[in-house]
């Protein structure tokens, strides 16, 4: 078992930031058995300057049987700006969706606040045991709901986008972050790996990364931060890498 160790960065960030990383390393901890994943050793912690902004970026990664990559970033800028982006990458060889959470805090408040459990099926349906799962969550209600980017098409309907403007929708958005997690862990535990869908899964992952990397937002801070040759060797090595065939 790997032992996740507590991150320096998260102390210093919205509360909702650093809650949401504990518990999505809590989860994976507790569901599933965990190995190192070495990015570039370069990546692994960064720092650059934004606007006269000091940006900090923390990476941690892990990998199972059932997930070839599970990444959690966390990053600040300056004294305002907090962030966290994870997705966990299946193994090519287990037909699992990908699950994705974001939040974007600015100023105390978070602005951006989104969790998926996207498809890779040609039909872009979620598996059945999914389906089952989530329709069975009781509901929950935002006041201020965002609207998903043209390039996100490849979400599923069970995608929440919103803006938080309460403490009582921050933890209904972390419950709900938490039941997808962990939703999504005893799937992954209970299904069996599928090699000869090994084709069709890789091409449902790689048109994902293709599509998250059309995120001009991301693509954007990246570039000013640190040039654009960087930025796409970030956002193609790190952030949205397609496994190898």
């Amino acid at each position: 078992m790997t032992v996740i160790s507590s991150a320096s960065l998260r102390a210093q960030q919205h509360p909702m930031v650093c809650q949401m990383a504990n518990l999505i390393e809590a989860v994976w901890q507790r569901d599933l058995a965990l190995a190192p994943y070495h990015l570039p050793a370069d990546l692994g912690y960064i720092e650059g300057r934004l606007e006269g902004e000091r940006l900090l970026i923390e990476n941690a990664c892990y990998q199972t049987p059932q997930f070839r990559k599970l990444h959690l970033e966390l990053a600040r800028v300056g004294p305002t700006l907090d962030i966290l982006h994870c997705v966990m990458f299946p193994d090519p060889d287990y037909g699992l969706p990908i699950f994705g959470c974001d939040l974007v805090c600015g100023r105390g408040q978070v602005n951006a606040a989104i969790v998926d459990l996207s498809p890779i099926s040609g039909d872009r349906s979620l598996p059945m045991a999914y389906q089952t799962g989530l329709m069975a969550l009781p509901a929950a209600e935002f006041s201020q709901y965002r609207e998903i980017p043209p390039w996100g098409y490849i979400f599923s309907e069970a995608c929440l986008f919103v803006r938080l403007t309460s403490a009582a929708e921050e933890q209904a958005f972390v419950q709900r972050v938490a039941d997808y997690l962990t939703l999504h862990c005893q799937q992954a535990i209970a299904l069996a790996p599928t090699p000869e869908r090994r084709a069709e899964i890789l091409l449902g992952q790689g048109h994902y990364c293709t599509q998250q990397q059309q995120n001009d937002k991301t693509r954007r801070v990246l570039e000013k931060a640190f040039g654009d040759a960087w930025a796409d060797r970030y956002m193609t090595t790190v952030l949205f890498d397609q496994a190898p065939a």
